[in-house]
């Protein structure tokens, strides 16, 4: 029995897989990522940059914008990576899920000066103006735990201005946020405190695609994060930011 390959198939066997579209990478401002000399740079932004080369998708730019903005895009554009978003129950049909990088744990944090907050508990915390950000996890999960003194910022940086100038009283924040709020804006950090730990808002922090990017860019995503990530790469990185 003969086998016969037409000149088309050899071709496909033959031919390296081509990536097709340009992949928009997103992010925001956070301590694992940042602007330096106009390029995106920091710890979580050379993870996606060493799963992007390893996967073999060198097609891509990466692009720092305020949170809602990174996270609209990631909502309704095709081939779009978004990182670090925080994966929940009410997002996870929403995204194509590829890598956990890093896991945070949000605190409400005050001004030290201010003695007159104390809340005796998260739920009591509701009665003060809360600054958040707009679209992000800790919007999201308050507005359903029923706050309704939320402030709504576009940066991180903003809403930790409004925590100084006394705007609000309280802010979410990871211990990494604060310290990293402080060194930006030559505040003293031992001027804050941590009140009170969101413990239902313990979040796995990872890298998604746009439900619009093919399974393929995805896929191999995925497969080039897990062999960085079991070669200890991720931690290695995530360790030294």
């Amino acid at each position: 029995m003969r086998l016969y390959i037409t000149a088309a198939a050899f071709l496909f066997l033959v031919t390296p897989w081509l990536q097709a579209e340009t992949i928009h990478v997103v992010t925001e401002q956070t301590p694992y990522t940042g602007v330096r000399d106009g390029k995106v740079v920091g710890a979580a932004t050379k993870v996606v940059e060493l799963t992007l080369n390893r996967a073999e998708l060198k097609d891509y730019r990466i692009n720092l914008y305020p949170w809602a903005r990174a996270y609209d895009m990631a909502m309704h554009q095709p081939n779009v990576l978004i990182f670090l978003i925080a994966r929940t129950p009410e997002r996870e049909a929403l995204f194509k899920w590829t890598g956990e990088v890093t896991n945070v744990q949000y605190h409400l944090y005050k001004l030290k000066s201010r003695t007159d907050i104390q809340p005796k508990d998260v739920q009591d915390a509701r009665r003060y103006n809360i600054g958040v950000l707009r679209n992000d996890v800790r919007h999201q999960y308050l507005t359903s735990q029923g706050f309704t003194r939320l402030v709504v910022s576009a940066t991180s940086r903003d809403n930790f201005h409004k925590l100084l100038n006394n705007q609000i009283q309280l802010v979410p924040m990871t211990d990494g946020d604060a310290a990293a709020e402080c060194e930006q804006s030559r505040f003293d950090c031992s001027q804050l405190e941590k009140l009170l730990t969101l413990d239902r808002m313990n979040a796995p922090l990872y890298i998604a695609y746009s439900l619009q990017t093919p399974d393929e860019t995805v896929e191999r995503t995925r497969k080039a994060f897990l062999q960085l990530k079991a070669e200890g790469v991720v931690d290695k990185i995530l360790g030294t930011h």
